[in-house]
């Protein structure tokens, strides 16, 4: 490999890129200077990154892709989108439903290939928000787009973003503060400002207010957004509005450029299923290299600063990522294809994992749990060796692979939607309440993301309630904290495992269920739990993966059934993939209720139209465990290589 330059960068602010329809957006580009300060003559390789927040965050974007791009001779071009920061198209943004998203991805790409200091290469880089973008830009194929890092970015909003198993996923409830606070449509305006404010201060009691109603929610002073919101609450089917591409690019994966590209996810965030899924379907479209990448981590902690751990839980030193560590691998991935440096990527293992689990169990000094893992390599997405193995559920509480024998084998329980089973932790993003500060502290001198906490924290933590839970005023002074312990948290679990056993890959539950009610709703939890120790008693509970299913969904999104009280149906619940090691001595747990709240809204059990109940109701709900209805959990099991 040839000597990297080290150049100095030099900076234009507030550039503005005409769209076709005559919409500029302002964009920020930085590049490579000499020793005095002036633009280095030549051409470069561009990357792109376009965002819905800041474009000059100083750690997300300048230090992270500026900083460290331009010196090695690239130009970094980071754009506000169309009706965000400076940009023009004010009452043009809709949060990620944006129909104009891909062809101003286009567009952008292409100005910035006109450019006399561009080489005709562009990459784009960004996750979340800045990975949706890059897919959509991808959708209409510019000419000049030549290697993607798409991280964290949902391809399906209704499937896992917002939707999930026919409940509203109300981390996007959380998400709209966050995109009203800084919106156009009230900048200057303090009193709408003040409002949103003080919304998401007291998100934990906003929450409660349902059903949400158009002009009564803290997000009304934006009404772009808040239309985006009743349809997220209310559309329950897959509705025409959720097939817009901007929400559903998923559907076009074959109008996707050939082009390289990296998938980057983890397992405790809420896009590791969409993120294998477009990994899958683009290595089997596209003849260039196609990556993924799956590690330990949330939404967010694979960048930034990195560390070990998430949650309650440590991982070791090999899950610590960071800017550092995803920087260098991202030197190699754009060095090749918008440089032509021979690099090695073309001889890269097409899948990393990172395995969870393996660890001593010991606590460190900061209270986390060492569950430990490592990093494999693999060939193919899912893995084509993963044995998919039932476990069946019994009327006991047992978990195995043995078909129950019972003739008869039922599990009920009451679901009270006003007293619902409290999240104790999730796959969630942008579901953050807003710190209120000293009245001594002036909000103008506190960045609004040092402010924030998520109100579900997003990752692992032992399934016991703590002071950052969120449970219902009415609920019974003698509820338990432990939710093992709960009357209406239903515990399957194996016997104390003698050997370890990992599970690779995507899981399926399969409940025959019935209820006194026309609709209500069925969770399922996957946990590994570790035997007693001093500091668990109980064991620790580790959340691996959990979902929901709305029973009116249980044959599609397509139309809504409602069931017959007392029949009997079948329900399926869809985790998302994970891969760990349940080590001797642990067991295999699978938890079903009907609600894990605030993660998703709770069904008030009326069979009312979704999102405008008027009343909720007590339920009594039954899964089956006999022969002829058995229950159960399908695991991807690994065996030896």
């Amino acid at each position: 490999m040839t000597d990297l330059p080290n150049f100095g960068m030099v900076s234009s602010h507030n550039v503005m890129v005409p769209m076709r329809d005559g919409v500029r957006l302002a964009t920020d580009v930085y590049r490579p200077a000499d020793e005095n300060g002036n633009a280095v003559e030549g051409r470069f390789p561009v990357i792109v990154g376009r965002t819905s927040y800041d474009k000059a965050n100083p750690v997300i974007w300048i230090e992270a892709v500026a900083n460290a791009f331009v010196p090695r001779g690239y130009v970094v071009m980071l754009q506000d989108l169309r009706g965000r920061g400076d940009s023009e198209g004010t009452g043009d943004y809709f949060h990620t439903a944006n129909q104009k998203e891909g062809l101003d991805g286009y567009d952008t790409i292409e100005w910035a290939a006109a450019q006399d200091w561009c080489n005709g290469k562009v990459g784009m880089v960004g996750a979340s928000h800045g990975g949706i973008v890059q897919n959509m830009a991808s959708l209409y194929r510019p000419p000049h787009l030549a290697a993607l890092w798409v991280d964290v970015a949902p391809t399906n909003a209704f499937r896992w973003e917002v939707r999930q198993g026919g409940a509203m996923a109300l981390h996007m409830y959380g998400a709209l503060y966050l995109h009203g606070y800084d919106s156009q449509e009230i900048a200057g305006d303090a009193t709408a400002i003040e409002r949103i404010e003080r919304g998401a201060e007291r998100l934990r009691e906003e929450i409660w207010k349902q059903p949400f109603k158009e002009g009564e929610t803290p997000i009304s002073v934006v009404p772009n957004l808040e239309k985006v919101l009743m349809h997220y609450y209310q559309d329950g089917s897959y509705t025409d509005w959720w097939k817009q591409e901007s929400l559903d690019h998923a559907q076009h994966y074959d109008r996707m450029a050939d082009i390289p590209a990296v998938y980057s996810s983890g397992w405790y965030d809420p896009f590791a299923a969409e993120t294998s899924e477009q990994f899958a379907h683009m290595t089997a479209k596209n003849t260039t290299p196609q990556r993924l990448i799956l590690g330990p981590w949330n939404h967010v902690s694979m960048r930034g600063k990195g560390a070990s751990f998430v949650g309650d839980v440590d991982f070791g030193e090999s899950a610590n990522w960071g800017d550092k560590v995803l920087n260098a691998e991202r030197f190699r991935w754009f060095d090749r294809w918008l440089k032509g440096i021979e690099t090695g990527v073309e001889d890269d293992d097409p899948v990393r994992i990172f395995v969870m689990g393996g660890g001593d169990g010991s606590i460190d000094t900061a209270g986390r749990i060492h569950h430990g893992g490592g990093w494999r390599v693999e060939q193919e997405w899912p893995l084509k060796r993963a044995v998919d193995t039932v476990y069946y559920l019994s009327q006991g509480g047992e978990l195995s692979v043995s078909n129950p024998d019972a003739v008869a084998g039922v599990t009920t329980w009451e679901h009270d939607p006003e007293n619902p089973v409290p999240s104790i932790s999730g796959n969630v993003t942008g579901f953050y309440e807003w710190v209120v500060l000293p009245d001594n502290l002036d909000a103008a001198y506190v960045p609004q993301r040092a402010r924030m906490r998520s109100l579900i924290p997003d990752g692992p933590l032992h399934q016991k309630e703590r002071e950052s839970t969120v449970v219902s005023k009415t609920r019974p002074s003698d509820t338990p904290a432990l939710l093992s312990d709960r009357k209406d948290v239903n515990v399957f679990q194996t016997k104390i495992l003698a050997t370890d056993l990992e599970i690779t890959g995507s899981i399926m539950v399969n409940l025959w269920i019935s209820s006194d009610a026309t609709d209500t709703d069925f969770t399922a939890k996957l946990i590994d739990v570790y035997p007693p120790s001093d500091e668990y008693p109980e064991g620790f509970h580790l959340p691996l993966e959990d979902s929901i299913r709305r029973s009116r969904f249980r044959e599609g999104y397509d139309e809504e059934k409602l069931m017959t009280p007392g029949e009997i149906y079948e329900v399926q619940i869809e985790l998302p993939p994970v891969s760990n090691r349940f080590v001797k001595g642990h067991r295999i747990r699978l938890d079903i209720s009907s609600s894990n709240f605030p993660r998703f809204d709770v069904n008030p059990n009326t069979g009312e139209p979704i999102g405008r109940h008027t009343r909720t109701q007590k339920t009594t709900n039954t899964v089956y465990t006999e022969r002829d209805h058995a229950s159960n959990i399908v695991l991807p099991i690994i065996g030896n290589k």
